[in-house]
């Protein structure tokens, strides 16, 4: 046989059986991956029922406790708020694992609650849940009926009377029965007329939104009462105005009770 003949012939048989062997022993190699895989799954998965098993039967996860500890939804941050609705949101779940309380669905009841804006639910293992409420700030006072105030926060959100003495405008041109999306309008462009004037908003008794495009304010001064016609825009600039020109007004005419202070040279006494 020719050398460069037998050279090649027995450099080809090494290659053919070396590739089998590699691909044998891949192969098998991956299957007992597979199968390990396969069985960590399955005994994470057996391991997770059991523990989920015991977080729903077992007692010492029970809301309100083995001994019906009737402590066992803790409130915080509630002023106004009344505390025996909020422990009614969590009537349902009162003997059963705290596992299975429906967080979403609770805060959401919770927001429904009278003076609760927001607020968060904690489970406090074994068998407590913790309420944070964030309350309500009201910005004014409005007429609900003859002789009847109720207050009403940013969002158009009409809260229920508070003991706490708020000192706040009346908002008129607002009603109970107009949709939450007006009545948020409404107080927006109260607070803009209340930012634009700054401190001087504190010698406000009365702010009137009937007319969006013309905001109306009434202010004691000097033992009278003067309603003043602002607009929509430059409040601060027009009620300044005001305040330069008012010992005036008051000297020739002593009597005006309402003045148009919408143009710019000129205030105008309104019969």
């Amino acid at each position: 046989m020719l050398p460069g003949v037998e050279t090649e012939s027995r450099s080809s048989r090494p290659r053919v059986r070396s590739g089998a062997s590699r691909r044998s022993v891949s192969t098998g190699r991956i299957v007992r991956i597979s199968i390990a895989v396969s069985i960590m799954l399955i005994a994470s998965l057996y391991l997770f029922h059991r523990l989920e098993q015991l977080l729903i039967r077992d007692p010492r996860f029970t809301l309100s406790g083995v001994d019906g500890d009737t402590a066992a939804i803790e409130i915080a941050g509630a002023t106004h708020a009344s505390r025996a609705q909020i422990e009614r949101v969590f009537a349902i779940d009162l003997g059963r694992s705290v596992y299975l309380l429906p967080m979403s669905e609770r805060r959401e009841t919770l927001r429904s609650v009278d003076w609760v804006k927001d607020a968060a639910i904690a489970r406090l293992w074994p068998n407590r849940v913790v309420v944070s409420v964030e309350e309500r700030k009201p910005v004014a006072f409005v007429t609900l009926a003859p002789s009847r105030f109720g207050l009403i926060d940013e969002d158009g959100v009409i809260l229920p009377p508070a003991p706490d003495r708020f000192a706040l405008p009346v908002l008129s041109g607002v009603r109970a029965s107009d949709s939450v999306a007006d009545r948020r309008d409404r107080v927006h462009r109260m607070l803009r007329l209340t930012r634009d004037l700054g401190d001087e908003a504190r010698n406000i008794s009365e702010i009137d939104v009937s007319d969006r495009d013309n905001l109306k304010v009434t202010a004691p001064r000097d033992g009278h009462i003067v309603t003043l016609l602002l607009g929509d825009r430059d409040f601060a600039l027009r009620y300044q105005n005001f305040l330069n020109h008012y010992a005036e007004i008051k000297r020739r005419l002593p009597n005006a009770a309402t003045l148009d202070l919408r143009l710019a040279d000129r205030i105008t006494v309104v019969e």
